[in-house]
């Protein structure tokens, strides 16, 4: 009896998997049409845009990919060295990859977290964080976000 469950178990996982990708081709087949689109932190083409205000001055936003007021956006978020990005939180979830740079980012209830280039991380939605680029040069972080791009400040925090 246990045996027969795992396996329909297994038979269901693997059923999902496959509605996911076939869900996932189709999607993908809708979008043909669409331009690939390739970008460093240093192409000539990209539209670097200010941060919100509380964020620390010299900081900068490009888009990559998407419509920053509606879901999967994906930006380069750059600071200059030395400087602390203060307490906030996004709506969305945020997958991220360090570019350049050396930043620590520490998530409310977590220790620290040491990114460098080509370090992966994940932040959960609503999840106040706070960040501090540790190089003498700019860190420049890959950002993706599902819902649409925000950055609310927690209030009477400091940097």
């Amino acid at each position: 009896m246990l045996k027969q469950t795992i396996v329909d178990r297994s038979a269901k996982a693997m059923l999902l998997f496959v509605a996911s990708a076939v869900g996932s081709i189709a999607l993908a087949q809708s979008t043909a049409d669409e331009p690939a689109v390739t970008r460093t932190a240093r192409h000539a083409q990209l539209k670097w845009g200010p941060c919100p205000a509380f964020l620390p001055k010299g900081c900068a936003i490009a888009v990559l990919h998407g419509d920053p007021a509606k879901d999967n956006v994906d930006v380069f978020f750059k600071v200059p060295g030395k400087s602390h990005v203060a307490l906030h939180r996004h709506t969305s979830p945020e997958r991220m990859v360090l570019v350049a740079g050396e930043m620590h980012v520490t998530y409310d209830g977590q220790q620290k977290a040491v990114l460098k280039p080509g370090t992966y991380a994940y932040g959960p939605a609503k999840r106040p964080h706070k960040a501090y680029c540790a190089s003498a040069d700019p860190c420049v972080l890959f950002i993706a976000f599902e819902s649409p791009l925000d950055a609310i400040p927690i209030e009477g925090s400091a940097k």
